[in-house]
């Protein structure tokens, strides 16, 4: 059988993860095989590396061109670029992708731009929808300068919201600024936030005291989309001040559920418009070779960069 390079766990080694022989994939009819070209990393998909077991293949983001079409004519020819999302697995020389989950590439877009979009760009797309209109109103995003930040950042700007970025470390102030945030509040927690609420939409990525704090900053009718927990799984808040807001919900966001009800190639599509177009920017700080994995993963895991890292398949 043929054999392909791909990311997999290895206890036995430092970081965990590795490029080992795996067997080629077998496409099902709505699937194409994809030539991979770069990939993004996510905490979410890391962390879990780092508890796995031996020969677990993660990854979720991937871009690359399409080196076999799927059976059934649903997916882009041969030679199309492309960028795609995978439950696990995406890091590897050649993939196979359901054609639902992916969107063809804009000749001005690079692979690396594109890479970053999957998970980071499709989380905050969709967690922005949960606002519905924001135009004019207060939306606060915490834990800013990360990934899925400052794509919401731009995202919120552009729907015309009046956006405040949240973030720990005030070194990235500048990035959060750039990427359009018109406030931006520094702190362990959300007390200088306070200031510039009430907030229609909060997305809360860090859980703890921040959650806490988040769920008493709310307008009436105000949503708190909670997609993360970096700072602590354990939440404490008050419930007096949370219900008497009158119609404040809490939105527990799981993105691959929000992706059974609208298909990953539809937002990936507009978020590759809008970068075409220079309206999006995806913030990549760090680019190698995927050779470097569990170096970058674990700069990763102990926030030693903000945004997006992409690794190059060579």
């Amino acid at each position: 059988m043929t054999k392909i390079r791909a990311v997999v766990v290895d206890p036995s080694v430092t970081g965990r993860l590795v490029l080992r022989d795996v067997d080629a994939p077998k496409p099902d009819p709505n699937e194409a095989l994809v030539r991979v070209s770069a990939i993004s990393l996510n905490r979410g998909e890391v962390r879990r590396s780092t508890a796995a077991d031996a020969g677990w293949r993660p990854g979720w983001d991937l871009a690359g061109t399409i080196e076999t079409p799927s059976a059934d004519g649903s997916s882009p020819p041969q030679g199309t670029r492309v960028v795609g999302l995978l439950r696990s697995g995406a890091w590897a020389e050649v993939v196979s992708v359901p054609t639902h989950s992916l969107a063809e590439i804009p000749s001005s877009v690079s692979f690396a731009q594109a890479a970053t979009l999957p998970v980071a760009g499709l989380t905050a797309y969709h967690a922005l929808l949960k606002g519905g209109s924001v135009l004019g109103r207060s939306v606060l995003i915490t834990a800013a300068s990360g990934g899925v930040g400052n794509f919401a950042i731009q995202l919120a700007r552009l729907s015309g919201a009046r956006t405040i970025a949240h973030i720990r470390r005030a070194e990235h102030e500048a990035l959060v600024k750039e990427a359009g945030a018109q406030i931006v509040v520094v702190g362990e927690d959300l007390s200088a936030a306070s200031e510039y609420g009430p907030y229609h939409l909060i997305l809360e990525s860090v859980g703890g005291k921040i959650l806490g704090d988040a769920l008493g900053l709310l307008a009436q009718d105000g949503v708190v989309v909670s997609f993360g927990t970096s700072g602590g799984s354990e939440v404490t808040f008050n419930a007096s001040r949370f219900y008497g807001t009158g119609g404040a919900s809490l939105y527990g966001f799981i993105l691959f559920h929000e992706l059974q009800t609208e298909s990953a190639s539809v937002g990936l599509k507009r978020l590759l418009d809008l970068v075409d177009l220079g309206q999006l920017s995806p913030h990549i700080e760090l680019e190698a070779s995927w050779t470097e994995i569990a170096d970058i993963a674990q700069q990763l895991l102990d926030r030693r960069y903000p945004g997006k890292a992409v690794l190059h398949v060579d």
